[in-house]
Formats: C-alpha cells, structure tokens, sequence
C-alpha cells in the first residue's frame, strides 16, 4: 500500500504541497465555536481529537494499479485540486460553499493518499489506518463500487463520514446505504432512465440486447437496470448477458457468445481497462460492425484509450463532460483551472471528486462544527448548492444526491473540434424524475451514534 502523507511528522512520507496548504491564521470566533461545540458534544469517531488542532486530515484511497487506475488517478487530481483550492478559498469554492475562506471553519485540510487497487480490503485497511493513526474527520475513495459498498461499512462502524468517490451501483445508496455514506454521482437506475429513451428513440424497439457484465454489485445493478427499463418501455430482448470477472486478461470466449447470439445492440457495461480492453477484442472479432455498441454508464478516457473512430456514434450515459463549460459558469472555472493544474481537460471522475469535496466543506461550514452527527444532518437538510451542472441537493432518505445525468454520442474524428472534443452533448436530464423512490432499493441508512 502506497501511503502519502501531507503536512505530517518525520515518520510519514512528505508531499510538496506549496503555500496553498500552509496552515492559516485561525478567527477568534471559530476558536471559540470550536471549544463550545468540543464541550457540546460527545466523543464520537476522531472527534474531538480530530479536529483540535490548526488542521484537519483527510484520507484518500484509489486505484493507482490494476484495471481502474486510469480513472483513479484523475479522480485523485480532482481530490487534489479541490483541496488546495478549499485551504486558499478559490472563487469556485466559495461558489459552492459560501461560508469557506481559507480551509474548512479556519482549519487547513492536510490528506495521505492510498493505492487501494480497487480491492474492497486494501481500501479498508488503508482508511482503518487513517482513521486510528491520522483521526481523519473524512475518508473518500472507490472507483469500484465493490470498494465503496465496504468503506460505507467502515464509515458507519468507525463513525466517521465517508463520501463515495466513483461507483455506479445501485446497492452503494440501495441496500448498502449507511447514515455515515454520502454519493454525489449518478448510478445504474438513472442511468438507465436516461439513456433508455434515447435508445428506443434512436435505434428503435423491440430490439435484441447482448450485455458485456462486470461479476459484481456494479455490473449486476446496472446491467439490470438497463435491461428492466429497455424491456419494459421498448419490448427489448435479452439474448445473453455475459458476465465476465473482473481484470479478465482476455474476452474472447464471452464474445464469441455474444457474435453468436444475434444480437442487434451490444451493451457494454465494463469500466476502466476492461471496458478498453474488450471493446478493441470486439472490433477484432468484427462484432462492432454487426451490433450497435452502447455503454450505459461511461468510462473516463474510453474514447482517448480505443479511438475515436471505434467511438464514433456510440451513445452513452455519463456525470459530467468538459463541454457543459458552454452551459455552466461553474463548469468553465472547473475546466479552467484543471486544465492550467494539469494540462488536460477534466473527465467526470475529476469532476466528482472535486464535488464532494466542495459539498463536504458546505454542510461543516452550515453545521459550525466538525461533529459527525451535525455534519450529517447538514447534508440530510437538502440545501441546494450550485453545481459544475447546475443546482444539485442531497437527498435525505438514502443519501443520493439529485443531479442530472449527462447523455453523449462519440464524435467522428474529423468533427472534433480539438484532441479532447470526443463526445457530443445530446441531453442533460434533470436527475429527479430518474430517481426511484428512496426505499426501492432497500435502503435503511441507520443511526447517527
């Protein structure tokens, strides 16, 4: 495990992370809110511990190896950036979180980075340490809903507040949802919600399917999503789902399947290096040229990884693509200052990993305290807060952030307008109405203490 400290002792390995982390002058008043809220309040998780001093930890675990890592590493830029924007009090931040100017109520935001290798046990491990070693008042990570399912384990039993990064489960706010879990992403059920209608509209119904399927929550939920809406709306058929572990090094046999099963549309419901890896498989073995290739909930980098040209006319549902900056103020900032940071334009795990920072700061400030409970209520309160895509607001019942879900189309490579223009914005669906009812999917959140 990969273990990166910021700001701390000699025992721990050093990040060079300039002035924008350099601990700010603390406000009389917010060390006043802040000895009332330590005699307020009981001890509970890393509090008041946590919080006592001129700063505050964050732990972070991605998928720095392995099939996600990819995506893990622009999801850890958007972390990044969101935190030195945060401890500097960025226009954007304050756009998002009124009340932050430097740092979360006065106290700089330090964080150690983890490889959690998308292994649901590498990740506790590495948080449980944050959390005993560090005190860390927040944890985040996953690019695997299978990690994100056991950190929400983790954050109700350890009683600190965990915010998902990428995960497209429906069990992550479903029936794994916990008090102590927040997700600011779109998932399966409205993925599908949205990107169905635009299916039947544009390849028409009474179709046959062929699914590529991950062997896990993620794959599962949203391969069954997408199946019960295009069947229930639009007479589709599924002619065979096959379902292939993850990292699979190969993908021949399931295609071979899928070629003979004369399916008309392939559903392709891999991520990361799978997703990469079984599409190039699929063109070799001439299925692309047969069935229409969709990809129900998007993968960063996809296009940039298999081509253009494979991309070309692929419809696909997504969270966020750096064009809306044409759209939305705050998406341009975000673009803005990715791009100079980094040097590319954002893909929607950076996105999301900056949100849920920024949302995270807006309910502490709203709460006048680090205390878990008030934090949490501060979320549970629904208050809409602008967004990369417009106004967005947590959902109390489970935990799930209402926001739109973006549908795009690959763009053939001589209408893109530069090296990054790979998708076509068709669609931004309003997030609500794609929403099932809170309890649909068996969510019991359970207790603040």
């Amino acid at each position: 495990m990969e273990r990166l400290v910021s700001g701390a002792p000699t025992r721990r390995t050093l990040l060079n992370t300039g002035a924008g982390l350099v601990a700010a002058a603390t406000l009389p008043g917010f060390l006043a809110h802040g000895a009332l809220a330590a005699e307020t309040y009981p001890p509970i998780g890393t509090y008041p511990a946590g919080s006592a001093g001129d700063s505050v930890f964050i732990g972070i675990s991605v998928p720095r190896t392995g099939t996600y890592a990819v995506q893990g590493e622009d999801e850890l830029k958007g972390y990044l950036l969101a935190i030195e924007h945060i401890n500097a009090g960025d226009p954007l931040i304050k756009k998002i979180s009124p009340r932050t100017t430097k740092g979360v109520l006065g106290k700089q935001l330090k964080y150690g980075v983890a490889d959690s290798e998308a292994k649901p046990n590498t990740a506790v491990q590495a948080q449980s340490r944050f959390i005993s070693e560090d005190k860390a008042v927040l944890f985040t990570g996953s690019t695997s809903s299978a990690v994100a399912v056991a950190l929400n384990k983790l954050a109700q039993r350890e009683k600190v507040v965990y915010v998902t990064g990428i995960s497209g489960s429906n069990d992550t706010t479903g029936k794994d949802c916990v008090r102590y879990g927040f997700r600011q992403c779109f998932y399966g059920q409205t993925a599908a919600a949205a990107l169905a209608p635009v299916l039947l509209k544009t390849i028409g119904r009474n179709k046959k399917a062929a699914y590529l399927t991950p062997d896990y929550t993620y794959g599962h939920t949203v391969q069954h999503s997408m199946e019960e809406f295009l069947k229930r709306e639009g007479g589709w058929t599924t002619v065979t789902n096959q379902v292939a572990p993850l990292g699979a090094p190969d993908y021949s046999s399931y295609l071979l399947n899928i070629a003979n099963s004369g399916a008309e549309v392939l559903l392709n419901v891999n991520w990361g290096h799978d997703a990469v890896l079984s599409i190039q498989q699929a063109k070799q073995f001439g299925i692309l040229a047969k069935q229409q290739l969709v990809i129900p909930y998007q993968i960063p980098f996809l296009s940039k990884e298999v081509g253009a040209d494979v991309m070309a006319g692929v419809l696909a549902a997504t969270d966020f693509w750096w064009t809306l900056q044409d759209k939305y103020p705050l998406a341009r900032m975000f673009v803005e200052a990715f791009d100079k940071k980094y040097g590319y334009k954002p893909e929607w795990g950076a996105e999301n990993a900056y949100m849920s920072f920024a949302m995270w700061a807006e309910a502490v400030e709203r709460a006048g305290t680090f205390y878990p409970p008030a934090v949490i209520k501060a979320f549970e309160a629904g208050q809409h807060i602008d967004s990369m895509v417009g106004e967005v607001w947590m959902r109390a019942a489970d935990h799930q952030l209402v926001r739109p879900v973006v549908i795009v189309r690959g763009k053939k490579p001589s209408a893109m307008a530069s090296p990054d223009d790979f998708w076509e914005v068709l669609e931004v669906v309003p997030g609500e109405g794609l929403m099932q009812k809170p309890d649909a999917f068996g969510c019991k959140l359970g207790d603040y203490t």
